[in-house]
């Protein structure tokens, strides 16, 4: 197949926003998926002490944080629609609560790791809290960054800036609604 062939039949160039984004997508997606896979194969070795360590957590409170960062993508997704239809102030507003949401969650995860780490629970307590803090604090710079990107685009909306940033900021949705039941639900 050639590479025209490959244009017209549905390949790389159909990607919204930039290809390079999506290399860098791709290969934080691999990133945070190793990181799980670990977890889970530590997991198998200790499923009691996983268990137990995990009820040191705030599910509810991860939940909430899972419907704030669905939102988030939510209003991200209507900034590129406002932008299309010619509505910019409406684009920008969007960006910026989709941001504003974004802060809210780094605020209960921050609440939430003094709480776990009141409790006596550092990465040296058990290897359940070595992935916990590795994972959801990785996860808590993606979305730092996330935050960034919305400022900018917010800046200078355009429908290619708010593909290529809001596809990054679907990402950081997407890895959360990944880490949520696996560390805070998997018993």
């Amino acid at each position: 197949m050639s590479a025209g062939q490959l244009d017209r039949t549905g390949g790389l160039d159909d990607l919204p926003g930039d290809l390079m984004m999506w290399v860098l997508i791709v290969s934080e997606l691999l990133v945070f998926g190793a990181g799980l896979a670990a977890f889970l194969a530590v997991r198998i070795t200790d499923p009691a002490g996983f268990a137990a360590a995990s009820t040191h957590l705030h599910p509810t409170l991860a939940g909430v944080n899972t419907l704030i960062l669905i939102t988030s993508g939510f209003l991200a997704a209507r900034a590129l629609d406002f932008s299309l239809a010619g509505r910019i102030p409406a684009a920008r507003l969007a960006l910026l609560e989709a941001g504003g949401l974004g802060a809210l969650f780094l605020a209960i995860k921050i609440y939430e790791y003094a709480e776990v780490a009141a409790r006596g629970n550092s990465t040296e307590t058990h290897p359940f809290f070595t992935f916990y803090y590795l994972l959801t604090g990785f996860h808590a710079l993606h979305v730092v960054a996330g935050m960034l990107i919305l400022v900018l685009i917010a800046w200078k909306v355009t429908p290619r800036n708010l593909e290529v940033g809001t596809a990054f900021w679907h990402m950081v949705d997407l890895v959360w609604v990944l880490l949520f039941p696996v560390i805070y639900l998997l018993a």
